[in-house]
């Protein structure tokens, strides 16, 4: 068995008063894909920095790819690469001299940078725009190039916060490929993202962080089972119905949508618990207009599990 290539013991924060991490356990596998879920402010951005050797926790234990975060900076930093939000280039470089600079800096000689460069920009489908500046290149060509990038030093370890925002759709999934490729070649991706189709789609197993703890952690489909096997989707006739059906099925919505009527509801998505829902809710037909079923998904993992409105910073 190989050890984990994260592993994170009662790991806790505070900002003065505010306590960003509760004490939170991880224990990430070598070569797979983990997605840390949670509303703005939940800590997923604290957990990334202190992972990275970027902020020091106030009590807890961290590994990553072995070393300890805290006695052996050096070495973690040696072993992972960290890609943010928004791609960190030089866009009055071509895209071949920007990954060269990126080899030099991680001490390979020109020759070892060069050729490495060459290698990542053919494996991100980038050579015919080597030559190009990268203030030409679309969003979609700049992410993969910054992806490439953090491949240079050939870590053990990714850290990719909110890889795909403000990508089009086409793009969002050839980073998505390139993500899953990753993985595929053994490196461990930590991945952050708002997108949960993002990460239902790519995580091997997912956490859900909130108010600083894990409140939830499995695989997609685990998590989706926490909640319901099935939503059904209510529309409603009006306002009035709306609330009056709402208050009816109380800590059963899973979804609202008021500007469209429309209410989410946990059901095991057996025909006679979708007949009981719809007799004790509208025994007159006269409050529901149509109805829907579908499988649980992530977002209703999400909004059932976390607060609305996060108070962490």
């Amino acid at each position: 068995m190989q050890p984990p290539a994260i592993e994170v013991q009662g790991l806790a924060k505070s900002y003065g008063k505010v306590a960003v991490l509760r004490g939170i356990d991880l224990t990430i596998a070598p070569g797979t894909v983990f997605a840390l879920l949670g509303p703005n402010g939940a800590g997923k951005t604290t957990t990334v920095r202190i992972l990275a050797t970027l902020l020091a926790a106030d009590t807890g234990t961290a590994r990553v790819a072995g070393r300890d975060v805290r006695t052996e900076r050096s070495a973690v930093r040696r072993a992972i690469s960290v890609t943010g939000q928004y791609a960190a280039l030089d866009e009055q470089l071509t895209g071949a001299e920007n990954l060269r600079m990126v080899g030099r800096l991680a001490r390979l000689s020109r020759a070892a940078a060069r050729a490495r460069a060459d290698a990542l920009l053919a494996r991100f489908r980038l050579t015919d725009a080597a030559g190009r500046r990268v203030g030409t290149y679309s969003g979609g060509m700049r992410r993969r190039l910054d992806l490439a990038a953090s491949l240079v030093g050939e870590p053990g370890v990714v850290f990719l916060d909110e890889p795909t925002t403000g990508l089009d759709p086409r793009s969002r999934q050839e980073v998505w490929d390139l993500v899953a490729g990753l993985a595929d070649s053994g490196v461990t991706v930590f991945l952050t993202t708002q997108y949960l189709e993002e990460a239902d789609r790519l995580a091997d197993r997912i956490a859900l962080i909130d108010g600083g703890r894990i409140v939830a952690e499995g695989t997609a489909a685990e998590l989706k089972r926490l909640v319901a096997a099935e939503r059904l989707d209510l529309t409603l006739t009006g306002p009035e119905a709306y609330a009056t059906v709402e208050r009816l099925l109380g800590h059963l919505v899973v979804r609202r949508e008021p500007a469209d009527r429309s209410l989410g509801v946990a059901t095991s998505g057996r025909a006679d618990h979708i007949r009981e829902l719809l007799d004790t809710v509208d025994p007159e037909r006269s409050l529901v207009e149509r109805f829907t079923v579908h499988g649980a998904t992530l977002d209703d993992v999400f909004m059932t599990l976390t607060d609305k409105e996060p108070s962490h910073v």
